[in-house]
């Protein structure tokens, strides 16, 4: 299976091509719709020839143990399932993937629900789920002489890009929007040598600016309507198999914002029931902020056939987009699996977040939205006591730091948003206080913390 035999097929016409005939932006030249990468030689084999799914299985997990570097790729120690490069050398990697799966006793007991855990793609090389897909499309870009990389971003993708690159001694281009993005994220984009150009628009308007300055140059567009940046993307579905023995969960429930990653698990989980790996598909769901909705909209108004941008305002920056391009892949997973396709609060979304802290794991805001959705679909009883719940953490806590000190300190919220949630949130903050430097002040503090 590892033959380099993928094409593109336009996700709106139907158009193929082979990945040399993309345009610098990725879109359909017959409808400017995107592409996906599809396997037509998996298709073609029959008996004998189709791959064996106990010895991928075997081997797959044989190289959890192995020192080679591929080996240590969460993404390419599945590179049967990801034949999009014509030599394996030309992987870039910072040993991205094998990210935790975690159980939530806490909030699984607080919910009613059996068995809820949390894969938490913030254990990432830069901290976020965009390292998977980095790896793949980064790899893509050296193979074919690329010098130049660019992509624009509210954070999370500005960091992946930057790093990757300077892992395989590329440049970088990263264009974000002015004031709107965590400076744990800007950060690691200087810190890698990126190129960053602070611009005076949103996300939506980043990404218009760039995608001319690719038709006018030799530079590699790294942004989720890359294909190739999907292919990496899917590969957390495949350790999320892995982890529960090749018997899905029931319910996969993933943040929306430009709404890659939910179709890059969808393609990655019906890959592997289309190969035999696994006897069905989980539901999947898609949560997006209140003040950053239009996939719901777009659902609620029409069942996902047309979306209607809007003006994105929500503090949780990584989802922060109010155009997002994958809209159409993401409709179509939730369609196919089930699932359903909800908004949270700027409050649930904080509170979900100190819940998932209590719990020992830290998350970016953007992540919090899985648990905050979780609730409002266990009280519409769309999800079942017996139930197997993964959430998608996508991004580390340490992302967007300022969020999480607000929150423990009270200045996070305005009024509005605190009434009728005042004892709750109070219940979950957890602010320094300042004491004397006497043991006895220590434990006078520790005494009221606990009472």
């Amino acid at each position: 299976m590892n033959d380099n035999l993928h094409q593109l097929r336009c996700f709106g016409c139907g158009e193929r091509i082979s990945g040399a005939e993309a345009r610098p932006d990725f879109r359909c030249a017959q409808c400017g719709d995107l592409f996906e990468v599809e396997y037509p030689g998996w298709s073609q084999r029959r008996g004998p020839d189709r791959p064996n799914p106990g010895a991928l299985k075997w081997l797959w997990r044989e190289r959890r143990c192995s020192s080679e570097m591929l080996d240590q790729s969460g993404v390419w120690r599945f590179r049967e399932l990801l034949p999009i490069l014509d030599s394996f050398g030309n992987v870039v990697t910072l040993r991205e993937g094998n990210t935790p799966l975690y159980l939530l006793t806490r909030s699984a007991k607080a919910l009613g629900i059996d068995q809820l855990f949390a894969k938490h793609q913030g254990m990432n090389p830069s901290g976020s789920f965009k390292d998977t897909g980095m790896t793949a499309a980064i790899s893509v870009a050296k193979e074919r002489g690329f010098e130049w990389v660019a992509c624009a971003s509210t954070g999370n993708t500005s960091a992946a890009v930057s790093a990757y690159a300077a892992r395989a001694g590329m440049r970088s281009l990263v264009l974000i929007p002015e004031g709107k993005i965590a400076w744990g994220k800007l950060s690691q984009a200087m810190d890698y040598g990126a190129v960053t150009c602070q611009l005076k628009t949103d996300f939506d308007g980043c990404v218009r600016v760039l995608t001319e300055i690719v038709r006018e140059a030799p530079i590699y567009l790294l942004n989720s309507v890359n294909p190739y940046r999907l292919e990496g993307q899917k590969t957390p579905a495949f350790e999320i198999a892995e982890a529960f023995d090749w018997i899905v969960p029931d319910h996969l429930i993933v943040p929306g914002g430009n709404l890659a990653n939910s179709s890059a698990l969808g393609k990655g989980f019906r890959e592997l029931h289309e190969l035999g790996l696994v006897a069905r598909q989980p539901r999947i769901s898609v949560i997006q902020a209140e003040g950053a909705n239009p996939l719901v909209r777009s659902i609620a108004r029409n069942r996902g056939e047309a979306l209607e941008p809007v003006e994105a305002h929500t503090r949780a920056t990584a989802i922060r987009i109010g155009n997002p391009a994958s809209w159409r892949k993401a409709a179509r997973v939730i369609k196919d699996t089930g699932g359903w396709c909800l908004d949270v609060t700027e409050t649930e979304i904080a509170i979900a977040k100190a819940e998932l802290g209590a719990e020992g794991l830290g998350c970016e805001p953007a992540s919090a939205v899985t648990l905050a959705g979780l609730k409002k679909l266990r009280a519409q009883g769309k999800v079942a006591s017996g139930e197997t719940v993964v959430l998608v953490l996508t991004g580390h806590t340490l992302k967007d730091a300022d969020y999480t000190i607000d929150f423990h300190r009270g200045t996070l919220l305005n009024e509005q948003e605190l009434a009728g949630h005042e004892a709750e949130i109070e219940g979950l903050r957890r602010d320094a206080v300042a004491v004397d430097a006497t043991p006895a002040a220590v434990l006078a503090a520790m005494k009221e913390r606990a009472g």
